[in-house]
């Protein structure tokens, strides 16, 4: 079973049948360290299921680079706007490692209703946990001090050791030098 159909089934009451379906239409993608999976002002015609690797998702403020998030695998890489609403991205979504995904066409992606009557509360299903995820993601970011947000980073992944400071401080709003000291600080304790 492949890292996309365990996920698929923790969050999807699903058969063997639908299971297969599902999954013939995603394909196994490559971007190599720098490579782009999405421009910022292009429409995102592509969803993937991250299976190895770091993403990084920014934007541009000025002159600033504001880290999104980066994802790792076992999330979901793409631009939500762009899938369901044909909108033009505010972020690009960029390989900081040589990743590897499980990617799916848009056209493929909205093509699965009307091959899969259960599609529609499955993709519910995903897109709940997805608002779910960034509910409780914002809510850290407002509630919690630099050092608690820290520690739910690493509690819930904990390669996000791996991410170069400067990225990973842009995503908790900070400079690199105050992450640095969150991180010395943690360390002493």
């Amino acid at each position: 079973m492949t890292e996309l159909e365990q996920y698929l089934r923790s969050y999807m009451n699903v058969t063997d049948e639908d299971m297969d379906i599902i999954t013939s239409y995603f394909h196994v993608t490559t971007l190599e360290k720098g490579d782009y999976f999405l421009k910022s002002g292009r429409v995102c015609d592509k969803l993937s299921f991250h299976k190895s690797g770091l993403i990084r998702m920014y934007g541009e403020h000025g002159e600033k680079e504001v880290t999104q998030w980066i994802s790792f695998k076992g999330n979901f890489v793409a631009d939500l706007n762009g899938i369901v609403r044909d909108q033009p991205s505010r972020y690009n979504i960029r390989a900081l490692t040589h990743s590897e995904l499980y990617t799916i066409s848009k056209k493929d992606y909205n093509n699965l209703g009307h091959v899969l009557p259960k599609w529609p509360a499955l993709e519910r299903a995903l897109i709940t946990r997805c608002f779910g995820f960034l509910e409780t993601r914002i809510f850290a970011l407002l509630s919690m001090s630099a050092e608690e947000q820290y520690q739910y980073l690493l509690d819930m992944n904990p390669d996000f050791n791996q991410v170069p400071l400067k990225y990973l401080a842009s995503m908790m709003g900070m400079t690199p030098e105050s992450l640095s000291r969150v991180r010395n600080k943690l360390a002493v304790t």
